[in-house]
């Protein structure tokens, strides 16, 4: 198994929030959803089947209480889970907070629009927020 480094487009796309046991959170860099990711902490990892039977269950423990965090934080309507990679392999996790007025809704985010960038601090607000979550 080879080191763990994140993947250059998905370090680019997005910015740090917490480390969890298993995953790194990042929040993606697009304001049109508040968007985070979770990229577990092992090299050479595909698919949520290349994980150990242990690291899959702490994988979802993670992927819940993200999204808890992440519906607490937003008011959201509805959270939405998805581990596509088609773009980049690297084994990542989305968790989007959708509304129904959101730019995509009802349809997946992806390439529903352009993304937008975060404006006047309201990324580091939102994440700073997170980050008070995910140390309580």
């Amino acid at each position: 198994m080879k080191a763990f480094d994140i993947n250059p487009r998905l370090e680019g796309d997005s910015l740090f929030v917490a480390d969890l046991p298993l995953c790194a959170v990042r929040l993606m860099k697009d304001a049109n959803y508040p968007w985070l990711m979770l990229i577990p902490r092992r090299g050479d990892l595909i698919e949520i089947i290349d994980l150990s039977d242990d690291d899959q269950l702490q994988l979802m423990r993670e992927v819940a209480l993200t999204s808890r965090i992440l519906k607490a934080a937003t008011d959201c309507e509805k959270i939405n889970v998805g581990a596509i990679g088609n773009m980049v392999s690297q084994l990542h996790v989305h968790v989007v907070a959708r509304f129904r007025d959101d730019a995509a809704w009802p349809a997946p985010v992806w390439g529903a629009v352009p993304s937008i960038a975060y404006e006047g601090g309201k990324a580091e607000r939102l994440i700073s927020t997170l980050q008070d979550a995910f140390n309580a």
